[in-house]
């Protein structure tokens, strides 16, 4: 996975910053601090990220496609221009069904 973080005060859109490789997965970080992330990714046909949990809630934006997010076992087709949230602590996976694009915003709690 390729990852580079976009400078500050640039214009993009999501859709067209990040290109699909066959048989793989492409990420770009959109924005990485210690309170969240915000990443860009490109999903090949048939690709996945495997089941696992995250200690924080985290929102999938597909911007082209169509993806399949499974969240505690139940699988929920996110079409481009939808979104879904996957809460913290809960199992849930990603896959592809055909090519497409998702913005993913984790948001970690802060400890005060």
């Amino acid at each position: 996975m390729e990852s580079k973080e976009f400078a500050k005060a640039e214009i993009f859109s999501f859709p067209t910053e990040v290109d699909y490789t066959q048989g793989g997965i492409v990420s770009r970080n959109v924005i990485k601090r210690p309170t969240g992330n915000v990443s860009l990714f490109a999903f090949d046909k048939g690709e996945s990220l495997s089941e696992h949990t995250a200690p924080f809630d985290a929102m999938v934006q597909v911007v082209e496609g169509v993806a399949h997010v499974i969240i505690n076992g139940q699988t929920h087709t996110v079409k481009a221009g939808e979104c879904i949230i996957m809460p913290a602590n809960i199992t849930h996976a990603v896959a592809a069904p055909e090519r497409f694009k998702m913005v993913l915003t984790m948001i970690k709690e802060q400890k005060v």
